[in-house]
């Protein structure tokens, strides 16, 4: 997997190798301000063909909310 910052590439690390070397991957953490909001929205889009994990999402977000800490995305 790689990532669209490369100081994350040895960091972040798939264990199991289930993550072919060559996919891009995305992290969102709960300090910005826009990561709770961004995964709502895939969870509405995901929600017809999986609403379980939809759920799942959505609840991740709240966790999200609830993050003490709120700023703009750094490097």
């Amino acid at each position: 997997m790689f990532h669209a910052k490369n100081k994350y590439d040895s960091r972040i690390i798939d264990t199991d190798e289930l993550i072919p070397p060559d996919e891009p991957v995305f992290l969102l953490r709960g300090q910005d301000k826009f990561a709770a909001e961004t995964v709502r929205f895939w969870a509405e889009k995901v929600r017809a063909t999986n609403p379980e994990l939809a759920e799942t999402a959505f609840q991740h977000s709240l966790e999200m909310d609830r993050w003490p800490i709120k700023k703009d995305p750094d490097e």
